[in-house]
């Protein structure tokens, strides 16, 4: 099955190329996107708005002959949601791997700070260690590149109540699938989507945010059985 693989913040497909290999082992076709705006550290981010993100990952789900998975990461849960809902018929399972997928009006990074058309990477310094864990810093911080700073005012805006059919799975990195759980039970805002789905799963892999990077054969031993 082709699986179409959505990088979060600051990550180009280069990010996913541990968890690649194993995919193909698996006898899975992967497509890593690298999304507009994030080609390189000096690409012009001016003109790219949430829009062109999720085109580009449609256009993916369209390369495909068949259904395919589509696995987003963190930011990229957002992007891979509203792709997800030009596409429904053609997506047979979503995973989101450190994040959840936005509801309607929603601008999940408002709150990061911006220089320009930029959304800088944050400095390793100033992320949790759980954040970080299990993760090498140098291989890290040669991978990262601003986002588009329009992530931080444009919000999502997905329509098709069909999304919440497609069943779903949540990868819990940082965080156990326990508190995902909890933040569901207790109303919180920014996981208002998940509870609207009709097929959950919640899935633990103990480790830091980015576990293509830090547990790429366990990560993509949960992708693939998300399609078995």
């Amino acid at each position: 099955m082709d699986i179409v693989l959505v990088p979060g913040l600051w990550l180009d497909a280069s990010s996913w190329d541990l968890v690649v290999p194993h995919l193909t082992d698996a006898g899975h076709t992967a497509r890593p996107i690298t999304l507009p705006g994030l080609e390189s550290a000096e690409t012009d981010r001016s003109g790219v708005h949430v829009a062109d993100q999720v085109a580009a990952v449609v256009a993916a789900i369209d390369e495909a002959e068949g259904p395919v998975i589509l696995v987003g990461h963190s930011m990229g849960c957002a992007v891979a949601g509203v792709a997800l809902d030009a596409r429904v018929d053609k997506v047979s399972t979503v995973v989101y791997v450190g994040g959840w997928p936005a509801e309607p009006g929603m601008i999940p990074a408002r709150n990061f700070p911006t220089d320009g058309a930029d959304l800088p990477p944050v400095p390793w310094e100033e992320f949790e260690e759980a954040d970080v864990r299990d993760l090498d810093r140098a291989t890290f911080e040669a991978l990262l590149r601003p986002s588009p700073a329009s992530l931080t005012t444009e919000p999502f805006e997905p329509s098709d109540e069909r999304r919440y059919s497609v069943p779903a799975v949540f990868v819990c990195p940082e965080y156990r699938a326990a508190d995902l759980q909890e933040w569901v039970a207790d109303g919180n805002e920014s996981v208002a989507a998940i509870p609207k789905h009709k097929d959950v799963t919640y899935v633990d892999l103990p480790t830091g945010h980015w576990p293509q990077l830090s547990k790429p054969a366990e990560l993509a031993d949960i992708i693939a059985r998300a399609g078995a």
